[in-house]
């Protein structure tokens, strides 16, 4: 009694923690991932014998994170202009909303104009917009944070490995300890690598069928659902439904949004089902129904960033609990097949 007592009063207090210490936990999570891509990328820049031999890891750091900030700038500026636009756009599509209800009430017998009303006081597509946007803004905002604790990070890559040599001492337990290290580190890196190249893939088709189309800033939405894909199950949907709702509002026509609804679904569809098992195997072993959980709860804690992080996280909650005795049943439970080593 006393130790199931002692379990809820740890996890009550971890999930408060991470609620409440979410502005501090956040940016540094993005601080430890920026260090953590820029080191995967180091060992790639070794695969050169040039550089391997002759530049130090401080300088081959320096180029790969200044690389990755810069590519994070361009890139919200560039979504920020595109957003503005979109904004400034959706105030001439008055008349084709109006075109679009009389259209449903000519299809379907109900009053869909006094629903639209009922709904229209608490929908602003502009203010909309301005939220996606001023959340950009925010995490550019956390920029500086997240850079000087990945800055620290890096200070600390080298004198970690010798702290941890002196806490354990033995040398079974730190080799153990490196053994789960560099487990997490494939697996993550894996996972994140591989779902980039398939995000990407999906976001670039997409891009080429909204652009033949002719929706409005086909960018943004292309990289919405490059963005929305890292989101386990749900992001695909998402990801079609926003720009073929847009078209009607664009159009105020039926066949732009079946068009969209049919070709970028049918990309979600072949990549999702098709490309993205080849690529990605069997390697993450989560349940699906664990995986369903696992973006509630994580959405629920950190919304949007809970969702796309949902993933790693478990494959690091694995790991983990399949080092200790007490947890190996929890991990066992969490994996598709059972099998956890």
């Amino acid at each position: 009694m006393k130790n199931a007592t002692n379990f809820c009063i740890v996890i009550i207090s971890i999930l408060l923690a991470l609620i409440f210490g979410q502005s501090l936990i956040i940016p540094f999570l993005f601080a430890f991932l920026l260090w953590f891509l820029t080191m995967e990328l180091r060992k790639q820049l070794d695969r050169a014998e040039f550089i391997k031999r002759y530049l130090p890891n401080w300088f081959k750091n320096i180029i790969v994170f200044t690389i990755m900030v810069l590519s994070l700038g361009i890139v919200a500026e560039i979504l920020s202009n595109n957003i503005q636009a979109l904004s400034a756009s959706y105030e001439k599509y008055g008349p084709n909303v109006e075109a679009t209800i009389l259209k449903i009430e000519e299809i379907f017998p109900i009053d869909f104009r006094q629903s639209f009303d009922a709904a229209k006081g608490d929908f602003d597509f502009s203010h909309i917009l301005s939220n996606v946007l001023n959340g950009i803004s925010g995490l550019l905002g956390n920029t500086f944070m997240i850079i000087i604790y990945a800055l620290f990070i890096f200070l600390e890559e080298n004198s970690f490995k010798e702290k941890l040599k002196k806490v354990f001492v033995h040398e079974k337990q730190y080799q153990n300890l490196n053994s789960v290290l560099a487990k997490i580190e494939t697996s993550v890196f894996d996972y994140l690598r591989l779902k980039t190249i398939v995000s990407f893939l999906t976001g670039l088709l997409s891009f080429l069928v909204l652009t033949f189309i002719g929706i409005d800033s086909p960018l943004f939405w292309a990289f919405l659902i490059f963005l929305l894909n890292y989101i386990p199950t749900i992001g695909s949907l998402v990801a079609t439904v926003f720009p073929a709702a847009y078209s009607l509002i664009q159009f105020g026509e039926f066949t732009p949004f079946i068009i969209i609804l049919i070709a970028v679904g049918a990309v979600q569809l072949i990549v999702g089902n098709i490309v993205e098992p080849r690529i990605m195997g069997k390697s993450l072993n989560i349940s699906p129904l664990v995986t369903i959980i696992a973006l509630a709860v994580w959405g629920t804690i950190w919304g949007i960033t809970g969702m796309v992080l949902s993933v790693p996280i478990t494959v690091v909650m694995i790991i983990v609990f399949s080092q200790f005795e007490k947890t190996k049943a929890i991990a066992i439970m969490l994996t598709e097949n059972g099998e956890i080593e």
